[in-house]
């Protein structure tokens, strides 16, 4: 029974090429209805353009550059205070940031349309190491809120 209650992070195995957890977790974010060979397939080819493209640097430090430059470090949440709703900055904690950092690259590789998502998911991390891209422009976007909103801050007091 203590089985149900483990993390998966406790089963996650690093990945084949780059023995990198960060890029298993990638890969299983990448997944679709549970078609893990085509998102390693996906991933694999990918890495090999972002090669290509930036040759004198190691592909797994750029993917690891590109998902830190895309992580957020603050966001806002609703916070209901006497019946009105305010959107309050905290701060994103680690894993959270993990999470939305690789969807963010999915989701901006996956609105690109016309090309193989090999292709789309390479332009996508070569732009987020770069710092450019539809990516870090939705951290941008997140992180202006939260200055926006900086001012309910006070409000932050309590769990969300």
């Amino acid at each position: 029974m203590a089985l149900a209650y483990r993390s998966t992070e406790v089963f996650l195995q690093p990945d084949i090429k780059y023995k990198s957890n960060l890029v298993s977790k990638f890969i299983n974010s990448l997944m679709r209805k549970g078609k893990k060979s085509v998102a390693e397939k996906v991933f694999y080819e990918a890495m090999g353009v972002v090669e290509k493209k930036i040759a004198d640097i190691d592909p797994l430090e750029i993917f690891e550059t590109a998902v830190n430059n895309v992580k957020p470090l603050v966001e806002v949440r609703s916070k209901r205070v006497g019946g009105a709703t305010y959107q309050v900055p905290i701060e994103v904690p680690k894993k959270r940031q993990v999470s939305l950092a690789f969807r963010w690259i999915v989701d901006a590789a996956k609105g690109k349309k016309g090309r193989p998502m090999f292709q789309r998911l390479a332009d996508e991390l070569t732009d987020a190491y770069k710092k450019q891209g539809a990516a870090i422009t939705q951290r941008e976007n997140t992180h202006k809120m939260a200055e926006a909103n900086k001012a309910f801050a006070h409000f932050a007091w309590s769990k969300f």
